[in-house]
């Protein structure tokens, strides 16, 4: 079961206090427009079967990507 897009922005949230909504929403912008010239999804679901903005918000919920200029925890 996929998570909802205000539990995945929860997660972020709570795991990186540096960023906010606005943030987050940018973050999420930039990956999906990697995601759709081609970029690979770091997770395992096929992305004919979901939107790029919502592979692009469990991506960085879960930590597999990082989007440049949005390092968080350190990284």
């Amino acid at each position: 079961m996929r998570m909802k897009t205000e539990e995945l922005t929860a997660q972020i949230l709570n795991n990186n206090p540096e960023l906010d909504n606005y943030k987050i929403a940018i973050a999420v912008a930039a990956r999906c427009d990697e995601l759709e010239n081609g970029a690979q999804s770091k997770l395992n679901i096929d992305p004919a079967t979901i939107k790029a903005a919502d592979l692009a918000l469990m991506e960085i919920a879960q930590g597999l990507v990082v989007v440049k200029g949005f390092e968080t925890n350190g990284k």
